[in-house]
């Protein structure tokens, strides 16, 4: 278990001051069973983005300013399902549609 704690506060330094809980348990658990399937360190060295906010802020830059532009008065409603459509054609999904 103490090899484990070290993984875990290499990959994560504010673990010691996490009060463990069940959850927190249980999500540490998974990610220290998986350390060999994330090598975020390598990832980063290679200049990847690691996280969903520069994927997030870039589909609302594009999505946004696509469904903004003059004349057009897309709303959630109406984007969503242009939205699932495009992205079954450009994954080349339109047969399931």
């Amino acid at each position: 278990m103490k090899s484990e704690k070290r993984k875990a506060e290499t990959h994560c330094p504010d673990a010691q001051r996490v009060r463990p809980t069940e959850a927190v348990e249980s999500e540490l658990g998974y990610c220290l069973n998986h350390v060999e399937r994330t090598p975020y360190g390598t990832f980063r060295r290679q200049g990847f983005f690691i996280g969903l906010g520069v994927i997030e802020a870039g589909c609302k830059t594009v999505i946004g300013s696509r469904c903004k532009q003059s004349g057009r008065l897309w709303g959630k409603p109406g984007a969503e399902p242009i939205l699932a459509l495009r992205c079954a054609h450009s994954n080349r999904r339109l047969g399931e549609f």
